[in-house]
């Protein structure tokens, strides 16, 4: 009796050891199921953000371009006749000049017209405007070989470019956010450019990270003016600096973004490069998300994108590309 409960014991501990190990299998076989998901499912996410971030890129580009290009029609019709009517107000004072010249004395109707237009103001300072006019062509034109430069349709194509052109180009689309307005003085840009050679790069890809980064620096600037006067922004003005340079082993272009902001806490630097964190508000959407500019960085130029910051004190993201 004694052994067949034994016996039963036995059987029940053998049954009860082999169930464990069944289970601890089917554990182990479980968790190795939730990583191969976790795994599909960053993947997923993955190649939905390069869509999007292709999509962007792409309409982006288009848009721009169009822009760019319908800029410049009448832009290019109005500086190639800014020289002829030049001339052709230059006759017209000659002629005048004869008139006066032949008939000194003319009758009370034309001296109270000559009068009255102030022909003299006018011989003055029509050239100046006409000059100013050229002036603002030019910039136009600024503003549209800019938006060219910006948005390149590189695809899949690296391409040799100049780094400080597409920098330029994103600094003068983003002009109108750094200008002064009722709330805070203009946003200082400080360029400290080095040295650099051309650089195999995707451009139009490149330059979306730019903006993305200086509408970052822009808007930490302006959270930081919360509560400050315009004098008090005055006394301590807002400012992001832009350096680049060669790397100290020659391998790499160091393209850097800092601003005086209020920096970035620990918590959110563990974050910002994370799928899906948002740093902006529903309404304040503009450029990519950070994840997708540190995706161009790593992924398409095999470079890095880093965040070094203290809080209360501005942010500084460091991008490294090869220099080859």
């Amino acid at each position: 009796m004694e052994k067949s409960y034994i016996r039963i014991l036995e059987e029940k501990n053998s049954f009860l050891t082999e169930s464990q190990k069944k289970l601890l299998q089917s554990n182990a076989e479980l968790e190795k199921r939730a990583e191969e998901l976790q795994q599909i499912i960053q993947e997923i996410q993955k190649q939905q953000l390069q869509i999007i971030q292709s999509e962007k890129i792409s309409l982006l580009g288009k848009l721009v371009t169009g822009v760019a290009y319908e800029i410049n029609n009448p832009v290019t019709f109005i500086a190639g006749n800014i020289n002829p009517a030049m001339d052709y107000i230059q006759s017209l004072f000659k002629l005048i000049d004869q008139y006066q010249q032949k008939y000194p004395n003319p009758d009370i109707e034309i001296q109270y017209c000559t009068e009255n237009i102030d022909l003299n103001y006018i011989r003055e300072d029509l050239p100046k405007l006409i000059f100013s006019i050229k002036e603002e062509i030019n910039r136009i034109y600024d503003i549209s070989m800019g938006l060219r430069i910006f948005s390149r349709i590189d695809n899949d194509l690296l391409l040799t470019c100049n780094i400080h052109e597409g920098i330029d180009s994103t600094i003068l689309i983003l002009q109108h956010h750094l200008k002064a307005n009722k709330n805070r003085p203009e946003i200082t840009i400080v360029k400290n450019y080095g040295q650099l050679p051309q650089v195999h790069c995707f451009p139009g890809q490149l330059n979306q990270v730019f903006m993305n980064l200086l509408v970052n620096a822009i808007d930490s600037l302006d959270k930081s003016n919360i509560g400050r006067s315009f004098k008090e922004i005055e006394l301590n003005p807002n400012k992001i600096t832009i350096t680049t340079k060669i790397s100290d082993d020659q391998k790499h272009v160091v393209i850097s973004f800092k601003d005086n902001g209020m920096g970035i806490s620990n918590e959110v630097k563990e974050s910002i490069f994370d799928y899906y964190y948002v740093t902006k508000t529903a309404n304040n959407r503009i450029g990519l998300g950070l994840v997708l500019a540190r995706q161009i960085i790593v992924e398409k130029h095999g470079g890095t994108l880093e965040v070094n910051t203290v809080e209360g004190k501005g942010a500084e993201f460091l991008i490294k590309i090869p220099n080859y």
